[in-house]
C-alpha cells in the first residue's frame, strides 16, 4: 500500500479482538478483528551470526481510495496495482478480512468509492542486515554526521522496515528522536550521511545540496587497471526497468557527468612481481597466465581503488559509468554480473547491441529467486571463496503462520557493495567531513599502498574543464 498509518505489534501471536465481535453491517459484513494499533517498543531486534534480525510481526498498510479506483471492484484494483503476491492470495485475504475497507470485511467484489480506507494486514518477515553499528563522525545540536554501514537501507521500503537507518537510530536514541536524512545512499552503499535533528537543519542542508554548493566524493573498488589521470565520463543514463531499478548508458537518457581518478592499482597475486603493490602511477601490465574469457578479459585482472566525483546525481550513476568504462565495481550484484551481461560486462555498449534491454531485464529478474546472484566477475585472494558462501534466495519453506515464502540469509556479497561515500564538503570551505577508507580499499595484507586520500582539487578542476569544453 502507498501509505502506512499504523503498525501492529506482535511476534506471530494470535490476533486479539477489537471492538464488539458481534457487530456487523448489512452491506459490508462483520467488523474486522485486528490487534490494537501500537508501536512495538523496544523494537523486536535480536542479533545472531553477525546479523541484526527482526522477529516477524503484524503490520497494517492503509491507503485512501484513489480516484482511478472509484467504481471498481476491490479484487480488480489489487490485481492491477499490487503484484507482489498472486491473485489467489489477495482473494483469500479479502474473504478472511486481512484486506478490509473502512475496517470491515467486504469481500473481493466490493465496489470502491471516494473516501474508502483500504487496509492490508500482513505478517512481516524482514531480511536481516549487518550487525555493524552506525558510526558517528560528528554531532552537534542540529546534525548527526554518520558513517552508514553497507547493506542497510536508509528509509523503510519494500521488505525492510525496522531494519533501516532511521528506525535503528530511533531505537538507539529513544522514541522521541526523529531522524531526518538529508542525503541519499543506496542500501548497499556505505559512508557519510547527514541526519538532521530538526526540520530547520534538514531544510538548510537540503537547500545547499539542491543548489550544488556541496561537493561529494566516493571511492570504489573496480575490476582491472583503471586508466591513469583524471577520466571524465559524460554518458547519459536511462532507466530501462523501474521495477528492477536497472539503468544503463543510452543516448536518449538524462545528462550525467562523473570524474574518476585512480588512487591505487593492485595486480593479481600471481603476477610476475611476486607481490602486490598499490600503484598510483602508470605501470607495466600484470603478466598473469591463464585462460582469457570471451571478450578479451583476463581471468584475473587485479583491481583498482578509484576516486569518484559525481557532477550530476543520477540513480546508479557511478555504477553505470564505471561499467561503461569497462571497470565495474568488483562485487556489484547488478553491473558486474556475468550471468546478466556476459564477459564484456556491458562495456562500451551504448546502443545495446551486445545485450538487448529485454534480455538483460529477463536475466536479472531471475537473480535471487531461482538462482544465486553471480555478483563477482573476477577473483582475487579476498573473494576466491565467493561461490562457497550462501546467498539469499527462496528457501522453499514457508511461514507456518502466514504461508509467506521464506528466504535464506544473504551472503556477505549481498550485504556489501565496494562503493563508499568518502567525503562531503562545502564548496566555499565552510565545512568538510571525511570518513576513513573502508577495509576493502586499504592495501592487501603484506603490500604497500595509499591509506588516505588527498584533496579534491584535481577532480574539481577536471570537472570544471569538462563543463567548459
Amino acid at each position: 500500500m502507498a501509505v502506512s498509518v499504523s503498525r501492529l505489534a506482535a511476534s506471530g501471536a494470535p490476533q486479539q479482538p477489537r471492538g464488539d465481535p458481534a457487530q456487523s453491517d448489512s452491506d459490508s459484513g462483520p467488523v474486522l478483528h485486528l490487534p490494537a494499533p501500537s508501536e512495538p517498543w523496544p523494537r523486536p531486534y535480536y542479533f545472531e551470526d553477525g546479523l541484526r534480525r527482526v522477529s516477524p510481526y503484524f503490520y497494517t498498510y492503509n491507503t485512501w481510495c484513489k480516484e482511478r479506483w472509484r467504481g471498481r471492484q476491490l479484487v480488480d484494483v489489487f490485481q492491477s496495482e499490487f503484484r507482489d503476491r498472486p491473485l489467489e492470495y489477495y482473494r483469500a485475504a479479502m474473504e478472511s478480512g486481512q484486506v478490509a475497507v473502512n475496517g470491515k470485511t467486504v469481500g473481493p467484489h466490493h465496489i470502491l468509492k471516494n473516501g474508502d480506507l483500504v487496509s492490508h494486514t500482513t505478517h512481516r518477515h524482514e531480511p536481516p542486515v549487518t550487525a555493524d553499528p552506525i558510526g558517528v563522525i560528528h554531532e552537534d545540536d542540529d546534525m548527526v554526521v554518520i558513517n552508514k554501514p553497507s547493506g542497510v537501507p536508509v528509509h523503510p521500503a519494500g521488505r525492510y522496515n525496522y531494519n533501516s537507518i532511521v528506525e535503528i537510530m530511533k531505537a538507539d536514541r529513544g522514541p522521541n528522536f526523529t531522524p531526518r536524512p538529508c542525503n541519499r545512499l543506496d542500501r548497499l552503499t556505505s559512508g557519510i550521511m547527514f541526519i538532521a535533528k530538526h526540520a530547520r537543519a534538514a531544510e538548510s542542508l537540503g537547500a545547499q545540496i539542491f543548489q550544488r554548493s556541496v561537493r561529494k566524493e566516493y571511492v570504489a573498488r573496480v575490476i582491472g587497471k583503471f586508466p591513469d589521470g583524471e577520466v571524465v565520463c559524460d554518458q547519459p543514463i536511462l532507466q530501462i526497468s523501474p521495477k528492477l531499478g536497472l539503468n544503463r548508458v543510452r543516448a536518449n537518457g538524462k545528462a550525467a557527468r562523473t570524474v574518476f581518478k585512480r588512487l591505487a592499482y593492485y595486480p593479481p597475486p600471481s603476477s610476475s612481481s611476486g607481490s602486490r603493490q598499490g600503484i598510483s602511477e602508470p605501470t607495466e601490465e600484470p603478466t598473469t597466465e591463464g585462460p582469457e574469457p570471451a571478450g578479451g578479459r583476463k581471468a584475473d585482472e587485479g583491481y583498482s581503488i578509484v576516486r569518484c566525483l559525481p557532477v550530476t546525481g543520477r540513480t546508479h550513476q557511478l555504477r553505470v559509468h564505471l561499467q561503461f568504462l569497462g571497470h565495474p565495481i568488483e562485487n556489484d550484484p547488478i553491473y558486474a554480473n556475468q550471468r546478466v551481461w556476459g564477459f564484456d560486462l556491458g562495456c562500451n555498449d551504448a546502443e545495446g547491441t551486445l545485450n538487448r534491454d529485454e534480455d538483460v531485464i529477463t536475466r536479472l529478474s531471475r537473480m535471487g529467486k531461482d538462482q544465486v546472484a553471480d555478483a563477482v566477475a573476477y577473483y582475487d585472494d579476498m573473494v576466491d571463496d565467493y561461490y562457497k558462501k550462501k546467498a539469499e534466495k527462496m528457501s522453499g519453506e514457508v511461514c507456518a503462520l502466514c504461508s509467506t515464502p521464506l528466504y535464506t540469509d544473504p551472503g556477505d556479497q549481498e550485504l556489501s557493495l565496494w562503493l563508499h561515500s568518502l567525503r562531503y564538503e562545502d564548496a566555499e570551505g565552510a565545512w568538510s567531513y571525511v570518513s576513513p577508507l573502508p577495509a576493502w580499499a586499504m592495501p592487501p595484507e603484506g603490500t604497500s599502498g595509499p591509506t588516505q586520500v588527498g584533496g579534491m582539487e584535481d577532480l574539481v578542476g577536471a570537472a570544471g574543464a569538462a563543463i567548459v569544453e
